[in-house]
């Protein structure tokens, strides 16, 4: 059965610095009406999303959540394809303007809310708290960077003992197995992160496609040099067939990898299982193994080892430094949660909520 809501990642703090798919979310030639967040740390805007949230879902509607990786616990955006509704925060380091200004997008200014004069009474506050908040992120990004350097070179080693012929020819079986060939335009892609790198660590949704997805296959792949070559496949062969699929990012190396790819339409996903996500599911399982040259030197397995103790010392050390950035955020949350007129911003968040789903 088919929940009434799953969760994504719109956002990723990657090896690869920061990387958005916030524009991916919508399509202005398709009708969608995207409501573009405005306003400071603090000041309601993950709230009002949950807001609207809550009421979709009570109306029936299916619901994506979409979280914020520099806080789970909050709402970058809220996605309502049945009523072709989005609603995103457009403050950074995610920025989003309007491309179609009024025909398409529209803006939600909640700095209408606030105490002018009280959040300038705490400026110096304010500057530093929010310095200090960058300065953490830059120590983020540093460490991520060296993760990433180690983790190219973990997976063009794995690529070099992959026998890629033989997970071209899985590839292409698999693709006519579940894929109906058929002529006509190309279909759309719709790019989102299961996972993310977060100050609670490594947060997966797998059941974003457990509990939607009847037909799945497995690939069980530490490195992805297997399962890369069949996602992108599954991918190119959908998408020339007229699918609509959603495409889902590698959260450490989004330029390089695709973990998953869903087909709604057919019911049907092909994911990548491995350290940081399972699914938990009787769906058959690939293993990478099938497609290894065990030929392969001893020192090559004596290397992804090594460099997994050290990039993974360094992705605790980026984490650790994620808490530290939430926590100067939360400082700086107070001084413009003081400033709100919480009362206005209830009422005028139920008053928009009613009209965008009315």
């Amino acid at each position: 059965m088919e929940k009434s809501f799953d969760r994504y990642f719109l956002a990723a703090n990657s090896f690869e610095g920061f990387v958005s798919h916030f524009s991916d979310s919508y399509s202005a030639e398709s009708g969608y009406k995207t409501y573009i967040i405005k306003g400071g740390p603090g000041t309601g805007k993950s709230s009002l999303m949950k807001y609207v949230a809550i009421r979709a879902i009570e109306k029936g509607y299916t619901v994506h959540l979409c979280h914020c990786s520099s806080d789970p616990d909050s709402l970058d955006g809220v996605i309502i394809d049945e009523k072709k509704i989005v609603i995103l925060d457009g403050t950074a380091p995610h920025i989003v303007e309007p491309k179609y200004p009024g025909t398409c997008e529209n803006i939600v200014d909640l700095g209408r809310f606030w105490d002018s004069e009280h959040l300038r009474s705490k400026r110096i506050d304010i500057i530093n708290a929010t310095n200090i908040n960058k300065s953490f992120h830059k120590t983020v990004s540093l460490y991520l960077s060296i993760c990433g350097e180690i983790a190219k070179d973990s997976l063009n080693t794995a690529v070099s003992y992959t026998k890629s012929e033989k997970v071209a020819d899985l590839a292409n079986k698999t693709a006519r197995k579940f894929i109906k060939e058929r002529n006509g335009k190309s279909g759309t892609e719709t790019v989102r992160f299961l996972q993310g790198i977060t100050p609670k660590g490594i947060m997966s949704f797998p059941k974003t496609v457990t509990d939607n997805i009847k037909n799945i296959l497995v690939l069980e792949d530490k490195y992805g040099a297997f399962s890369g070559i069949v996602t992108e496949y599954i991918r190119k062969y959908a998408l020339k067939n007229g699918y609509d699929i959603i495409t889902i990012k590698n959260p450490f190396l989004p330029g390089r990898l695709i973990d998953h790819i869903i087909i709604p339409s057919l019911d049907f996903a092909v994911v990548t299982e491995n350290d940081f996500i399972k699914f938990e599911t009787t769906s058959k399982r690939i293993h990478s193994r099938r497609f290894t040259d065990f030929s392969v030197k001893h020192t090559k397995k004596a290397k992804l080892s090594f460099n997994e103790k050290i990039k993974n010392k360094f992705l605790f050390s980026a984490i650790e430094s994620l808490k530290k950035a939430k926590n100067s955020h939360d400082v700086l949350e107070k001084y413009y949660i003081e400033s709100m007129d919480f009362e206005s911003l209830e009422k005028y968040t139920k008053e928009f909520c009613e009209e965008i789903l009315k």
